[in-house]
């Protein structure tokens, strides 16, 4: 063997079987660093979900156990879409707090409050009633929008729903219609008498874009600029985050609200989407013209909890693209707060 190759192979073997320098020799990483680090992880990835979607994503999660928040663009406003339905719930449990309403108090199916699809033909039979338990069943389960304009009514009207809201100190969320209403809004059209099924076709007759709108699900970009019927995803969570804690209902009506949640048949490709199997969720979607949100509580293995916003307006892509976003952040959240080092008790980072 030539000399020059001998040196090299013995100073290779030199070099590898020299001892590495124990791990206390480079002493412990800062604690700091490596919460930044998940921190900043976590903030990626939601950045780089959203660019899935051509329009604007917010997102919002919270350890509840330490209040920790992390957040993108969550002081934008975003309408709600069904998601507002979680605050009508919160006002009608309030009310059975108070004594005011009861559970299995039966509601009058107004005609005047029907809208489209679900149980809107109940609403034709003369004395037709259903439970507020089972409007809220039907509300926050499937979105039934017949239902649910059934309990606005009930509740006071959307002014008294803000009301609620805002007494827990939540800002940043305003309901200012009904869902009839708030569809009109979103059809852009004001009318002043008729069903709303008689509007609505007349509408679409007299404007096919409309039609076209909700079968491609476009954005309605001015409806999306509106103010009304929108909230910030910090605000929405700190709407769930309320009720988790039992700051805004008793006991009983808290459990009953997340027990209903939990339940929820619309969204299967959303928060849960993406979680392993057997995950308890609660959690309630809104949908409408390039509006796809979720929001919920997610419980982890070890029993801790963590509460989920997810919003996405003005996107074109479709709502299989916005599914997969509030899929892949629930996911990161989760394996954020289950996985990353132990973080500091009310730490908050908005993006």
């Amino acid at each position: 063997m030539p000399l020059h190759r001998s040196i090299s192979l013995l100073a290779a073997l030199g070099l590898f079987s020299a001892p590495l320098p124990s791990a206390d020799a480079f002493g412990p990483p800062p604690k700091s660093l490596v919460q930044q680090t998940a921190e900043a992880k976590l903030l990626a990835e939601f950045t780089r979900f959203s660019t899935l979607s051509d329009g604007t994503v917010g997102v919002a999660v919270r350890d509840l156990q330490t209040g920790e928040t992390q957040a993108l663009n969550g002081d934008t406003l975003f309408p709600m879409a069904s998601a507002y339905k979680v605050a009508v719930a919160g006002r009608i449990f309030a009310l059975v707090d108070a004594g005011e309403v009861r559970l299995d108090d039966q509601l009058a199916l107004d005609p005047a409050l029907a809208s489209e699809g679900g149980i809107a033909w109940m609403f034709n039979r003369p004395g037709a009633t259903l439970s507020v338990d089972r409007l809220l069943e039907l509300m926050l389960q499937k979105s039934d929008n017949n239902a649910t304009d059934v309990l606005v009514a009930r509740a006071g009207g959307p002014q008294a729903i803000t009301a609620f809201v805002t007494k827990l100190g939540v800002t940043g969320l305003r309901v200012d219609s009904d869902t009839a209403h708030l569809l009109y809004r979103a059809m852009g059209i004001n009318p002043q008498s008729g069903s709303f099924r008689q509007n609505a076709d007349a509408a679409r007759r007299a404007n096919p874009i409309l039609v076209t709108r909700d079968i491609r699900d476009l954005p309605n970009l001015a409806f999306a600029m509106e103010p009304q019927d929108t909230a910030t995803p910090t605000a929405m969570l700190d709407l769930i985050t309320a009720y988790e804690s039992g700051r805004a209902l008793s006991a009983a009506s808290t459990q009953r609200l997340f027990t209903i949640m939990a339940h929820c048949e619309t969204g299967k490709a959303r928060i849960v989407g993406m979680l392993p199997p057997g995950t308890a969720v609660a959690h309630k979607t809104g949908s409408l013209n390039g509006t796809g949100n979720d929001v919920g509580i997610v419980r982890l293995p070890d029993g801790r909890r963590f509460a989920v916003v997810v919003f996405v307006m003005k996107d074109s892509k479709g709502h299989v693209s916005r599914d997969r976003i509030i899929a892949e952040a629930s996911r990161a959240a989760y394996d954020y707060f289950l996985y990353a080092p132990d973080r500091a008790h009310g730490l908050a980072h908005n993006g």
